[in-house]
């Protein structure tokens, strides 16, 4: 179950309380420049977003779409690093002590770092989960140890395809909730059937009692809203760093505004689930 001390646990917990699924919004760090993501950043929990997901750069994000794999790049282009994504969470830590922050992305950064050196830096800043999508549960023990011995959940991935023989498996070691891919393939792409997704939940709750939040293809109220009537969460990234893409001259730089559009559409989705401007940032 979920550590209910944690800020994750805290905040499925009001949100089980409230009766109501939870907003979960990925942003990649750096994306476009350090001003706007801080301003992002600090904006989403008064928008409505009850745990934040937020990318770290990384020059080969294999498992994204070609919206967060361009949001990536822009962000790197700018100069954006791990240990700044790290710095940006300890300066956003210290306006909200409360709104969840998952670090989401790939092992080789954090390897070129070092694995207890990131841990401890992580535990640091405030950081409260890792998404690291790369790592299958057969090669996690390396970074998932060290993030557990400081504290931090180890979210982990699962598919359509995952079946009943794979699911123990990748639950054995998750902590704070699990991620369920509703479609195979990339992210930002087509949406899944919510009957398809009320099955793969029903069995996956039959190995965990974690909460689950479903992401990949949900880029509309209605479509949060439809998610959230069968998870304990729902994950939108596309739709929000597709805002960025489409509010950039034609240099890259982000045109006045950005930061209120996509804000403007957290709190839409937030709305299809009851939960915009029900939290000051």
């Amino acid at each position: 179950m979920t550590n209910p001390e944690t800020r994750i646990g805290k905040r499925f917990a009001a949100l089980k309380a409230e009766r109501r699924a939870g907003l979960v919004t990925f942003v990649t760090a750096g994306d476009p420049d350090m001003e706007t993501s801080r301003e992002i950043l600090f904006g989403l929990p008064g928008a409505g977003a009850d745990l934040i997901e937020l990318g770290m750069p990384f020059s080969d994000p294999m498992a994204d779409g070609p919206s967060i794999q361009a949001s990536s790049l822009r962000a790197l282009k700018n100069g954006m690093t791990l240990k700044k994504t790290l710095d940006l969470v300890a300066e956003f830590r210290n306006a909200d002590n409360d709104t969840p922050v998952v670090l989401m992305g790939y092992y080789n950064p954090i390897y070129i770092l070092g694995v207890d050196a990131f841990a401890a830096e992580a535990q640091a800043a405030g950081v409260d989960g890792l998404i690291i999508v790369d790592l299958p549960p057969e090669e996690v023990d390396e970074l998932w140890k060290p993030a557990r011995d400081a504290g931090i959940d180890f979210i982990f991935l699962t598919a359509p395809t995952s079946d009943d023989a794979r699911l123990p498996v990748i639950v054995k070691r998750a902590s704070g909730f699990i991620y369920y891919v509703s479609i195979t393939g990339i992210t930002g792409t087509r949406s899944a059937d919510i009957a398809d997704v009320e099955t793969a939940l029903k069995r996956i709750r039959k190995h965990t009692g974690l909460p689950i939040a479903v992401g990949f293809g949900i880029k509309t109220p209605e479509q949060v809203a439809e998610i959230a009537s069968v998870a304990d969460a729902a994950v939108v990234g596309s739709a929000l760093v597709d805002v960025i893409a489409a509010n950039l001259d034609p240099d890259g730089k982000p045109e006045k505004g950005v930061a209120e559009k996509l804000l403007a559409l957290v709190a839409d989705l937030a709305a299809g689930i009851g939960g915009a401007g029900e939290k000051v940032a």
